[in-house]
């Protein structure tokens, strides 16, 4: 006669009871590895995803401003030392010569009063 077991559906369930009972024991024992250790492992974890997301940042940037440099050194406007002569030359403006042009366009002498309506007064 052979005999056959067959596994008792109960058992595994009654097992997993246990080992969660006994989890929860564990954690009332050593309250540090139940609160303590999930909060620092996620403070230090956070710092260094977070650097990894700056580093990304700054080098992302970095290329942009060496791509930038690298137009302005094509179009030969600036050189390392400075502006190139004879390809660039800025429009020489004086201070006095801008406020004769804006008070010729300006008359501060002649104006009317224009009462503005209250939002109510529509």
């Amino acid at each position: 006669m052979e005999t056959t077991q067959k596994a008792d559906p109960v058992e595994p369930a009654a097992k997993i009871v246990r080992q969660t009972s006994q989890f929860k024991r564990w954690g009332r024992k050593h309250p540090f590895v139940r609160y303590g250790l999930p909060l620092i492992s996620l403070t230090v974890f956070g710092a260094v995803g977070l650097a990894h997301l700056i580093q990304g940042s700054k080098e992302v940037t970095k290329e942009k401003e060496d791509m930038e440099w690298e137009v302005v050194e094509t179009t030969k406007a600036l050189s390392r030392t400075g502006p190139v002569e004879g390809a660039y030359k800025p429009k020489k403006l004086s201070l006095e010569d801008e406020l004769k042009a804006l008070q010729q366009k300006v008359d501060i002498n002649n104006y009317d009063y224009k009462r503005i309506p209250r939002p109510n007064e529509k």
